[in-house]
């Protein structure tokens, strides 16, 4: 089946210079977007073909478009003919078998697909629909939608999925989202009577960071690596490396009882968490490694304003909430255990990965260094072209140990073509390193996916030690 009409092929477009950071010989990102089912998918080929055509294609020209080269080097969306099948794999796996085996056999799937790359000779998408139960909650049948970073980030490719489903209360009423981002920042202005001092301080505070951040960040991405350690191989090439990707799932209002007890914000709070169970996951496999160097890289959203709207509106020229790739990276070190762990359960000592975590990204948001790294990779592409910034953006994925990466869902259950939609999380993969960690909420529930190397990062294990520092966090916070 064919979407574009005749007339409509060989239209283009210019790649923006991120999309072609994100696609080129040093660098090439994809994201996964997964929703979990309560029913098995009942939709038979020409259902799927008609709800992709009708429905999803016309949310965006990306997924109609190729990238190709123009006469001068320049990179260009080329519209093109898509053929549907080619585009949707459905697995076939033993039948009969277990919601524990199964988990199994889609873990194994999902590896596979990270590892595969997109044709370039087609839209740079996938859907792949497995019919299988899994032993999430409920989970009946999964659908993984993997797109190419090059069309767009984490926020505009949600989006896109968000557009395509309803609400299961009330399909004619619209999603709802948390009032603010999971990454916003809740500081508010001070009232002080010394309120001239406390402006000029944050000023000079402000050029500190922003002159340190810059130029820390040029060292991370040029100079500096990470310790080696449990969750850091080091070696050349990890982005073409087997991945293991696992779930966990935690109450929303559990984290925002964190958040209310100890003044922090959702981010701070789920951050912290991370921190302090990747730490702890460290030091039980190698002594002292849980005071090694390391780094994660925290993507901020550069939108002026987070909340999403309909794609309509994303990809109109004036739009405060744009489709594209708008990121930057803070690079956030980890808090280090000073202590036996063993005593952290028993007093405040592991809410000091909240708090500071609290004070290096507070402290971070309130410098322009990502801008000033955005001039630089804009100045790399004009003087040694897009290659080089895709150079230096790997770089600065490859020396540091983790990436996280956050996105809010809707607060209602959604359905997609009558199909409860059980569970929802995504996954930034082809990164150059050993360990990321992507964070979605949806229905009253935070989701926190790890892709972790095959062979160097046990993946249940490093979750279970992320499950046991969000007890020992939310049991100090409710003591306090």
């Amino acid at each position: 089946m064919e979407y574009l009409k005749e007339e409509e092929e060989g239209e283009r477009e210019p790649v923006s210079p991120t999309g072609q950071f994100l696609n080129s010989e040093a660098l090439s990102l994809c994201v996964l977007g997964v929703l979990e089912l309560g029913v098995p998918i009942s939709l038979d080929d020409s259902q799927v073909e008609s709800l992709v055509k009708d429905v999803f294609l016309p949310t965006n020209p990306r997924f109609c478009s190729i990238m190709v080269e123009d006469e001068n080097g320049e990179k260009q969306w080329k519209r093109v003919e898509v053929k549907i099948k080619d585009h949707i794999k459905i697995p076939i796996f033993p039948s009969g078998l277990s919601p524990k085996t199964y988990d199994k056999y889609l873990e194994d799937y999902i590896s596979d697909i990270v590892m595969e790359k997109l044709p370039v000779t087609q839209p740079l998408w996938e859907i792949h629909l497995i019919n299988y139960p899994t032993s999430n909650p409920s989970a009946a049948s999964t659908i993984i939608f993997k797109f190419h970073h090059s069309i767009g980030d984490g926020f505009s490719l949600v989006g896109v999925l968000l557009s395509c489903l309803q609400r299961a209360d009330n399909p004619s009423l619209p999603l709802t989202f948390p009032s603010a981002p999971l990454c916003s920042s809740s500081n508010k202005d001070s009232r002080s009577s010394n309120g001239l001092f406390n402006n000029v301080s944050k000023i000079f505070s402000g050029v500190s960071n922003t002159v340190s951040d810059f130029f820390w960040s040029i060292l991370k991405s040029s100079l500096l690596e990470d310790d080696v350690s449990p969750i850091r191989s080091g070696v050349p090439g990890v982005e073409f490396r087997p991945v293991t990707v696992s779930t966990m799932t935690f109450s929303l209002d559990h984290i925002k009882q964190i958040k209310d007890n100890i003044g922090a914000t959702i981010n701070d709070v789920l951050t912290g968490i991370i921190f302090l169970g990747t730490r702890l996951y460290m030091e039980e496999n190698k002594e002292g490694s849980s005071k090694a160097n390391s780094t994660a890289l925290v993507l901020l959203n550069t939108r002026e304003f987070r909340g999403y709207v309909p794609i309509k509106d994303m990809i109109k020229s004036d739009s405060k909430t744009p489709w594209g790739n708008y990121f930057a990276f803070l690079h956030v070190p980890f808090p280090k255990l000073t202590d036996d762990y063993s005593k952290l359960s028993n007093n405040n000592n592991s809410l000091e990965f909240v708090w500071k975590t609290r004070e290096i990204i507070n402290a971070k948001k309130s410098s322009l260094g990502v801008y000033l790294t955005g001039i630089l990779l804009q100045i790399l592409k004009k003087l040694r072209g897009p290659e080089a910034a895709a150079r230096y953006i790997h770089g600065t994925l490859k020396n540091v140990s983790m990436g996280i990466t956050s996105l809010m869902g809707p607060i209602e259950q959604m359905t997609l073509s009558n199909h409860p939609v059980t569970g929802l999380y995504f996954m930034v993969v082809g990164v150059p390193h050993s360990l990321a960690t992507a964070i979605m909420s949806y229905n009253g529930k935070v989701r926190v996916a790890i892709g972790a190397e095959k062979g160097l990062v046990d993946a249940q294990k490093l979750k279970s030690y992320i499950e046991k520092a969000f007890q020992m966090i939310l049991k100090a916070a409710c003591d306090t």
